[in-house]
């Protein structure tokens, strides 16, 4: 089995969200006290289910980018930037009802908007061959 990469530029895109998704998930699986330092959360004292929490999390992360790139097929990219859509949604939602206007969720709002927007793109065919 080879592995494929895209050869438009279009699909790069949406390969590369799927690959940053990928990789994201793979170090907050792996390095959840990293993960959770730069968002600024850390779990309670002498609770450590917010590490399994993040585990997880990085877990379907590293899942759903490694599906996007092994399959690569429209509909499993639409579900990625769909996904980081409704993320993004939320982000907003909470930006406005909790008080959480922040560098860091402005800064993470664009990432989630990119991320969503790259494969969305790509699938609506914004980009032309």
């Amino acid at each position: 089995m080879d592995f494929y990469f895209p050869t438009e530029l279009g699909e790069q895109l949406a390969f590369a969200a799927a690959a940053f998704t990928a990789l994201a998930g793979f170090i907050i699986m792996f390095a959840p006290g990293y993960a959770m330092r730069l968002v600024g959360v850390m779990p309670r004292e002498g609770r450590r289910d917010g590490y399994a929490e993040q585990r997880s999390v990085g877990g379907f992360y590293l899942g759903f980018g490694l599906s996007a790139i092994m399959l690569a097929q429209d509909w499993i990219y639409m579900a990625l930037g769909v996904s980081f859509a409704m993320a993004a949604f939320a982000r907003v939602i909470s930006l406005l009802s909790d008080k959480g206007s922040t560098i860091l969720n402005y800064l993470l709002l664009v990432v989630q908007i990119v991320l969503a927007a790259l494969p969305l793109a790509y699938v609506f065919g914004f980009f032309s061959a």
